[in-house]
């Protein structure tokens, strides 16, 4: 009689997979409150503890680390191994049904030390390894999802072609689940800024309908247990995502919700090109958008308030976004939008998640880093020029801060009226980046700010803004000039801040 072992934290559909078992001709084993469960149900179930002759010890810490269930888990069907088993008393088991101590849920629910390291699974993921890698005889089960599937094949009497496959997922699981207790372990180390070791467990949670470019494969991983604004963003209409889709939506979205009054961001190749503060959201969309209309074409647009009946015949009017990113939809406007732009991506989705360490590919590992954080405190910052900004100016002046603190640099952005009327992004010169931005800015920073992502190393960076009309000045310092930059400030009528703080995006 072929024997199964279940034990198990997440009891959903335990006990029809567990009856299922018994039509099939299994016996059945199990433990605590697994044993308990299945009892109550009516199901003939034998204890583990009296399979093994020895009891659930230290508060249930020990109930399966015993031979003659790790015996029966790894013995192949050979005849040494046979011989082996009966010389001990030790009786194969065929299938394996475990998932572990709910560990991830016990940390963000919050629970004192000792709690959590009691949902520390020692028995279990010991069971799901000893199983896997003796798949060819075992079957292992650690997902409720996969019970119709594994009993349709016992039914059928082929579960060979499933066996690969569930112990992959076992040892997934294994190892999802140690990494999420180092990662627990690093948040008890205050002092180190970043840990030791990285430990990461990554499970695709979206197709993509292509990768960077057309003939690239691409997919959205999420960390396994976690989850993101991105699984609760809902897709109205349009076309499939792509990799870059999510990419500028993500850098839209980010900005869009740095902001409290009603703001618009327009991202194009993961820069900004319009953003824009209002009373109304509606003006705040007329303002990004009228701030760069051919960069705009084919971008992302994202907006921190719903969208109304007035901004869908408003963003209708304008060329075609390529993804439109809101918090809500007022009734019929998600429709008219599909109706009329069939393949513009037309997305709600709840506000970000706080950012995590970020990291980047390079040969053989990754570069880690903490996220860059954008502070806008004024006492953190110091005014070097003679000439002081008034309050209109300091306005301008953060915004333009916090949009090049998004902007790939070199960056240089100039702002008037609440409204990034200039953005020169990714230039290798910064004069380059000032000019771009003028350009662009078109006269209609007169008056305005200018922020620079990293010093100005020499004065004809500074010497574009005063050309450009801004009034106010705002960069990190640092440089050996920077004696020499305060009085080309002065000269030029500027104001001029220094934060202390650079902002390279690269």
């Amino acid at each position: 009689m072929p024997r199964a072992l279940l034990s198990v934290s997440d009891k959903t559909g335990l006990e029809g997979f567990a009856k299922a078992l018994t039509d099939l001709g299994f016996d059945l084993l199990s433990t605590g409150g697994t044993h308990a469960a299945l009892s109550e149900a009516g199901l003939d179930v034998r204890q583990v503890a009296d399979e093994t002759g020895f009891p659930e010890i230290l508060g249930g810490r020990v109930k399966t680390l015993h031979p003659k269930v790790h015996g029966g888990l790894l013995a192949t069907r050979s005849a040494e191994h046979q011989q082996q088993l009966g010389a001990h008393g030790v009786t194969p088991i065929d299938l394996v049904v475990v998932n572990l101590y709910p560990f991830r849920e016990t940390v963000a629910g919050g629970a004192p030390f000792s709690a959590t390291v009691e949902n520390i699974d020692i028995g279990g993921p010991a069971m799901l390894r000893s199983a896997a890698k003796n798949h060819e005889h075992v079957l292992v089960v650690c997902d409720p999802g996969d019970y119709e599937r594994v009993l349709a094949a016992l039914q059928e009497g082929d579960a060979g072609a499933l066996r690969l496959g569930l112990a992959r997922k076992a040892f997934a699981h294994t190892s999802a689940y140690d990494a999420a207790i180092v990662t627990w372990l690093d948040t008890l180390d205050k002092e180190a800024a970043l840990p030791e070791t990285l430990h990461l467990s990554l499970e695709r949670a979206q197709s993509l309908r292509y990768g960077e470019n057309p003939h690239q494969t691409g997919a959205r991983y999420r960390e396994v247990g976690a989850t993101s604004w991105w699984d609760g963003a809902v897709q109205h209409s349009g076309a499939a995502l792509s990799y870059l889709n999510l990419f500028d939506a993500e850098a839209a979205w980010r900005l869009a919700h740095e902001f409290s009054a009603p703001a618009a961001v327009i991202v194009k190749h993961a820069n900004p090109c319009g953003v824009a503060l209002a009373e109304t959201i509606e003006t705040a969309y007329a303002r990004a958008f009228e701030a760069d209309p051919k960069s705009a074409f084919g971008g992302v647009v994202a907006l921190n308030r719903p969208v109304s009946e007035a901004l869908a015949a408003d963003l209708l009017a304008n060329p075609k976004a390529d993804v439109l990113i809101a918090p809500a939809f007022a009734p019929g406007t998600a429709q008219r939008l599909a109706a009329k732009r069939k393949n513009m991506r037309v997305l709600s989705a709840p506000p970000p998640y706080p950012a995590g360490l970020e990291l980047r590919r390079v040969d053989g590992g990754f570069l880690v880093q903490e996220p860059d954080t954008v502070s806008l405190d004024r006492s953190r910052w110091q005014v070097v020029t003679e000439r002081q900004p008034p309050e209109t100016e300091w306005r301008d002046l953060e915004l333009a801060w916090l949009v090049c603190a998004y902007t790939k640099s070199n960056a240089i952005v100039l702002v008037k009226d609440a409204q990034a009327v200039g953005i020169g992004a990714g230039q290798q010169s910064r004069v380059d980046a000032s000019e771009i931005a003028a350009q662009k800015a078109a006269g209609r920073a007169e008056g305005g700010a200018c922020a620079s992502d990293a010093f100005y190393p020499f004065r004809d960076g500074l010497e574009v803004a005063a050309r450009a009309g801004v009034a106010a000045v705002i960069q990190p310092g640092g440089s050996v000039k920077d004696a020499e930059l305060t009085a080309a400030a002065d000269e030029l009528g500027l104001a001029m801040v220094m934060t202390g703080e650079r902002h390279f995006r690269h």
